[in-house]
């Protein structure tokens, strides 16, 4: 157990002005800061800048902080944060039909997201739960207005009470009730239906076994194999660019291009993004001893097929723990 006069004279020293104290507490509370800034802002970048800035803002104003709930104060701090963000940037979608049409969405390793339980959590809250951090959650999100989409997380995800929220954003609490019924009401006609056998916690072993034919799919450039493995109404897209390919269909080009051999050779590493599974493609261009990163795939399945594929390109391989290039055999 955390020892809670140690934790108070912490916070009285960082307040006061103690450059280690205050870093030290800042460190505690990074990761799940940074989490709750992506799931704002839906991209990884952006959310590492709002918690530079919510550090810089909390030790400008340490002077004023009153009481014993930091970690509330560094959320408060945050979330405005991510809500000036949201406003300059124009950062919303006015319709969703695919990922298409939320380019700046990006990934999150799930790796970084074990780090991201509060300081003081039991440690079967280390898990971010699925449904608050998929694909599908973010970009929905993305629909609503700014305040909106800060009250159903604060709400929804960590799970404030109307009252906190409406302190923290100088609101009403009848404000917060009324922005989270609007917030429910969209999403509810945005998220994919839930299966109620799927597990909150990982992927299901079927869903590892598609990973892995995936994977060999591509690295064997087997046309006839990836279509066994996804549904008549699969889509692809490809964030930041505006491209949606829908239906088995109209993945001809797309799939022409990706294993018709011209661009070179593949070779996939399984990896993990927003509680879903995925892989990072390394390209070896003809003529090249070398793979190199090229993208990231992350994939959601529907039973025993896959969905939908949303690819990303190689920006953050390095934030996924993953080289940027590779050998291989010829």
């Amino acid at each position: 157990m955390r020892n809670l006069a140690t934790d108070e004279a912490v916070i009285a020293a960082a307040t006061s002005g103690d450059e280690y104290a205050f870093a030290r507490l800042a460190q505690r509370h990074r990761r799940e800061l940074h989490v709750h800034s992506y799931r704002m802002l839906g991209n990884f970048e952006d959310a590492e800048d709002v918690v530079q800035e919510t550090l810089v803002r909390a030790w400008r104003a340490r002077a004023g902080f009153v009481g014993t709930g930091f970690r509330a104060w560094l959320y408060k701090i945050a979330t405005n944060a991510c809500l000036d963000t949201i406003r300059r940037k124009q950062r919303r979608v006015p319709r969703l039909e695919s990922f298409a049409e939320v380019p700046w969405l990006q990934p999150y390793p799930d790796h970084l997201l074990d780090q991201a339980a509060p300081a003081d959590a039991e440690p079967d809250a280390t898990v971010v739960a699925r449904e608050t951090i998929e694909l599908a959650f973010l970009a929905a999100i993305q629909l609503l207005p700014a305040q909106q989409r800060a009250i159903l997380i604060l709400r929804e995800v960590l799970d404030w009470s109307a009252k906190e929220v409406a302190e923290l954003l100088e609101t009403t609490v009848a404000g917060v009730n009324s922005a989270l019924q609007r917030a429910r009401a969209t999403l509810r006609t945005r998220l994919p239906e839930r299966d109620e056998h799927r597990p909150v916690s990982g992927p299901t072993d079927v869903e590892r076994s598609l990973l892995d034919r995936y994977v060999d799919a591509h690295q064997r450039g087997d046309m006839n194999a990836f279509a066994d493995l996804v549904r008549d109404d699969i889509r692809i897209t490809m964030p930041p660019q505006p491209l949606c390919y829908d239906g088995v269909a109209s993945l001809a080009p797309l799939m022409e291009a990706a294993f018709g051999g011209s661009h070179g050779d593949w070779l996939l590493v399984p990896t993990s993004a927003n509680r879903q599974l995925a892989a990072a493609n390394y390209l070896r261009a003809p003529g090249d001893d070398t793979y190199r990163a090229f993208k990231i795939d992350v994939v959601r399945f529907a039973g025993d097929r896959i969905a939908e594929v949303t690819t990303f390109d190689k920006t953050l391989f390095d934030v996924f723990g993953l080289p940027p290039t590779m050998g291989g055999p010829r």
